[in-house]
């Protein structure tokens, strides 16, 4: 026998071993015992160059220059490159490196092939293909196959800050705006299975997110964020979530449910939330309605310009990212800045609040046309264990000091009228076991005439009692 043709023939037993999967891969229910190599054959090119050398183990190196194919057309594998080399325990290609099969293309510089636990290393310009359209670009790559027992799915593995996109279809089937998933390394587990680690950085349709880890699942649509994860929403109504964990549920690709836990912060312009847990739901990519719960230190807590709310639990409804309606549940409690363009507040005395079991909150989202505007305070009304305490426009309008109402009753409804951007209380009704006092400011009676000036005394109840002071939540 030639020395060519023992070249040859090592080539092609090598070749049969660099890409010589197991039944296995093919069918995983086969029982992990070891299955003989599918044959691969080198391809001959006119400018192909054989050579040998001998290892001081007296093991044989085959080297192939001048452009290298190797077809396995049992598996349906074609592997390219300018040149190659067999080793022992590895596969080694060098330059424009092409790896073709049923479930994977790649492109790449450089390659090896571990043969004995079914890896494929590739390195330099990686540019991984899945037949779904996905894709992963980097600088470097490892392919394991699939193994039983210990490695049922196949997994692609990418360091180096690697860049995955991933075609998504809506539910007629036609391709949406992929989704691209950066991060210093990524785990593709099957076809369908995304981990992402470090500096995590995630664009989709009309969304942004970051993290420091990711977990993606396509075929539930699932994804969860941990440590430091926020997610930003980029449509007409811009808003924003934080918080230690954040899990996204989307349907037909489309989102439609967010939940931040621990230290959660929903930011939108109609209102920030700040919470133990958030749940908020979305449609068509903005906010609809929103849960807020948490625990005694850390309660659900709702700030708008026009009023705060803070409960054990809230309600909140904002259809097209309006806020609409919000009910407050358990040791409620709302509290707001009076209308000071009638009179003066003292700096300790600034607040108007009301407290109760539950407080429902209503927002004039009718009164304007302005989309981009925050709705107005409608209403407040707050029931079980009611109080209010509020400032209202004296009787003597040549004051400038208010009128302080505190009040008691089952149930405590407060009306605001809005002008010119301004909310201020314009009826109060009680219903039942209603208790409390009505307090005027009067004039000095020391100063007489049409011109004296204004009093500034505090002012004196109708009927002595002792101060009110406005009740911290």
């Amino acid at each position: 026998m030639t020395a060519v043709r023992r070249i040859q023939l090592a080539l092609l037993l090598g070749a049969a071993t660099l890409l010589a999967p197991s039944a296995r891969a093919q069918n995983p229910a086969t029982p992990a015992n070891p299955a003989k190599p599918t044959r691969c054959t080198l391809v001959p090119q006119p400018t192909t160059r054989l050579s040998s050398d001998t290892l001081p183990t007296g093991q044989q190196i085959a080297f192939v220059g001048g452009g290298v194919i190797l077809k396995c057309p049992e598996r349906g594998i074609t592997l390219q490159g300018d040149s190659a080399e067999q080793y022992p325990d590895r596969d080694y290609l060098i330059g424009h490196v092409i790896y073709d099969e049923p479930r994977l293309h790649l492109t790449s510089d450089f390659l090896t092939h571990y043969p004995a636990d079914e890896r494929i290393v590739a390195a330099g310009n990686v540019d991984a293909k899945l037949p779904s359209g996905s894709s992963l670009k980097g600088p470097n790559a490892e392919l394991q196959r699939v193994l039983l027992p210990m490695r049922p799915r196949r997994k692609l593995i990418a360091t180096q800050r690697p860049t995955i996109s991933i075609v998504e279809k809506d539910s007629t089937g036609k391709p949406m705006e992929p989704m691209t998933v950066v991060s210093n390394t990524v785990l593709m587990d099957g076809d369908s299975l995304i981990y992402a680690g470090g500096q995590v950085v995630i664009t989709r349709p009309n969304l942004g997110a970051t993290a420091d880890s990711a977990a993606i699942d396509e075929t539930k649509e699932i994804m969860q964020l941990m440590r430091k994860p926020q997610i930003t929403g980029k449509k007409d109504r811009p808003f924003s979530l934080s918080g230690d964990l954040i899990d996204l549920y989307s349907k037909n690709r489309k989102l439609n449910r967010v939940i931040a836990r621990a230290h959660a912060k929903a930011v939108s312009d109609s209102m920030t939330i700040t919470s133990d847990t958030i749940d908020l739901r979305v449609k068509d990519d903005l906010l609809d309605h929103a849960y807020a719960w948490g625990g005694s230190t850390n309660r659900a807590r709702a700030v708008s310009p026009s009023q705060n709310m803070l409960a054990d639990s809230l309600d909140i409804s904002m259809p097209m990212q309006r806020v609409q309606l919000v009910r407050a549940l358990r040791k409620a409690f709302a509290d707001s800045k009076p209308d000071t363009l009638k009179f003066h507040v003292e700096p300790a005395d600034s607040i108007d609040w009301l407290r109760g079991d539950t407080i429902v909150a209503h927002f004039d989202t009718a009164a304007t046309k302005d989309t981009s505007k925050t709705p107005n305070i409608q209403s407040l009304v707050s029931t079980g264990a009611a109080k209010a305490y509020y400032h209202l426009a004296p009787s003597d309008t040549a004051l400038r000091l208010p009128a302080i109402n505190y009040v008691v009753a089952r149930q405590i409804t407060i009306a605001f009228e809005n002008k010119n951007g301004r909310s201020s209380v314009s009826t109060v009704t009680n219903v039942d076991s209603i208790s409390g006092v009505y307090i005027e400011p009067k004039t000095d009676s020391t100063t007489k005439g049409k011109n004296a000036p204004k009093s500034t005394d505090k002012p004196k109840s109708i009927v002595p009692l002792p101060p009110i002071k406005p009740i911290k939540p």
